[in-house]
């Protein structure tokens, strides 16, 4: 068979744009699981969120998060493949997520910076992918593509164990040290064996194989890795991490393993987390034409519509005080309104060395009073004010927060995760608020933002400033004016309590 280079690129370009606004159907099946055993209502509350937004994605065809990743493809080439092609397997790679990202239709956030340890410079296209070959028999292309986000793989671990050590204690030991920062409710894929960067691509391939785990506990374990995923889905999910850390039953609804012979000596582990945005897709082309995607019916979801909380309190951010901001509880629900201004790391970071130039901020971005949302969104199509624009990974902004609250008269964040101990302190001494939106809910956030315009750093692409008008914006006090942090309460509580609840296996 000959594969042409037009039916490539189509189908990465055709199978980036699906995984981007629909779910694997296994992860939303497991997800509606956990929804119906949980009891923790925030963590009920959050896992509703993300299932809301998944069919509104679907529905829609828009991004599911607005980290829509850094694409990875895994591609098998048989050895008999013939190429119809004037350029290299990777050039068709990135021509087809250069196709798919910039596509008018559905734009893909560009989030891919070049010179990673210098000028970080956006490539505007999400180009290159990472790109792993095997050689292997056969006429056929099979290909598993993943748009990975960062906020989960940032959260990628490894050690070198010694051959006696327990993998389960690493894994146990090593998982609430990860923080919230990779959206659970996800899947863990583990890699164990071979050498450092083998065991790390185990773990990354693991995490494409299908959620098959409640399956595996019905029939039970016939071999040590099985034995090893029910001990880890158990003792993980015991943790009480539970749904974007706010403590619960469900922090994975999967444990994936693969292994492969190591050294004597030797036995090197890798984790990477999946989060609730999970991406990927399995194809095998023929030559026969591009790969042909059939969309999953929308009967597959939860019947599941989330709405606030009637006794949700409503917040006017343009009348806001310190005085109302110290009645906040963590855990609380809030629906705010009003406006509110933009910023993560690239931002924080320029505004940084304002300061230290003796500068002020640019003209029209004044923070007195105000919130800022650490968001970088997709853009707008059609009649939106702006894509889908959940929250990021807060604690990376940590080393800037003492800065931002001392000097702007900042009084509230938004983002997704834990802060650090050290944002905490300063939230407590300035007695702000740091509050959380659901991350793998972006589509949804971006509803209730009625206005966007950038208002400084354009250049900064999506980590440009922005002010957003926003409408009932829900999200959930994690640390109050206190110092009180919900991601350290919230899985406490609930560690304690899971030993008390009957789990049921859905």
């Amino acid at each position: 068979m000959k594969i042409k280079q037009e039916d490539f690129i189509s189908s990465i370009a055709d199978a980036l744009q699906y995984i981007s606004y629909y779910h694997p159907v296994d992860y939303i099946q497991a997800l509606g699981e956990a929804y119906e055993r949980e009891a923790s209502p925030a963590a009920r509350d959050a896992i509703g969120q993300i299932l809301t937004n998944s069919r509104m994605c679907a529905e829609g065809r828009r991004p599911v998060c607005q980290d829509t990743g850094i694409v990875v493809a895994f591609i098998k080439i048989g050895m008999d493949v013939r190429w119809e092609s004037s350029v290299s397997i990777a050039d068709m790679v990135n021509e087809g997520v250069r196709q798919a990202y910039l596509n008018p239709e559905n734009p893909l956030r560009a989030s891919i910076v070049s010179d990673p340890a210098g000028a970080r410079r956006n490539t505007r296209d999400n180009t290159p992918a990472v790109i792993h070959y095997e050689m292997v028999p056969g006429d056929r292309v099979e290909i598993t593509l993943a748009a990975k986000g960062g906020g989960s793989e940032n959260k990628a671990r490894f050690a070198m164990l010694n051959p006696s050590d327990s993998i389960v204690d690493w894994v146990l030991n090593t998982l609430p040290g990860m923080g919230a920062g990779w959206c659970p409710p996800g899947i863990l894929g583990i890699g164990i064996g071979g050498t450092a960067e083998k065991a790390l691509l185990l773990a990354k391939e693991a995490l494409m194989e299908p959620i098959n785990i409640h399956e595996l506990m019905a029939r039970g374990a016939s071999n040590k890795l099985e034995e090893l995923r029910l001990e880890l889905f158990e003792k993980v999910n015991a943790l009480g991490i539970g749904a974007q850390g706010l403590g619960g039953l469900t922090t994975v609804v999967d444990i994936k393993i693969r292994d492969y012979p190591t050294h004597a000596a030797s036995l090197p582990v890798g984790m990477i987390p999946n989060c609730a945005a999970t991406r990927h897709i399995h194809f095998t082309l023929d030559g026969s034409g591009p790969a042909s995607l059939i969309p999953p019916s929308l009967d597959d979801w939860p019947k599941v519509d989330w709405k606030p909380a009637a006794d949700a309190r409503r917040v006017d951010l343009e009348t806001v005080t310190q005085a109302d901001i110290e009645t906040w509880k963590p855990g609380e629900t809030l629906l705010l309104n009003g406006k509110l201004l933009t910023g993560r790391d690239a931002a924080h970071k320029r505004i940084a060395s304002l300061f230290a130039e003796g500068k002020s901020l640019p003209p029209g971005v004044d923070f007195t009073n105000r919130f800022i949302y650490y968001v970088g969104p997709v853009d707008p199509v059609r009649d939106e004010a702006v894509g889908p624009a959940g929250p990021t990974t807060g604690n990376r902004m940590d080393k800037f927060t003492d800065m931002m609250l001392d000097k702007t008269g900042l009084i509230g964040m938004i983002g997704k995760a834990e802060r650090g101990p050290a944002a905490i302190e300063s939230i407590r001494k300035h007695r702000a608020v740091y509050l959380i939106a659901v991350g793998g809910a972006a589509y949804l956030v971006a509803k209730a933002i009625k206005a966007a315009r950038v208002i400084a750093f354009e250049d900064l692409g999506m980590e440009a400033i922005y002010e957003f008008v926003v409408q009932d914006m829900p999200v959930t006090v994690a640390v109050d004016a206190a110092g009180t942090s919900v991601h350290t309460t919230g899985p406490a509580e609930w560690r304690a309590r899971i030993g008390s609840i009957p789990v049921v296996p859905g």
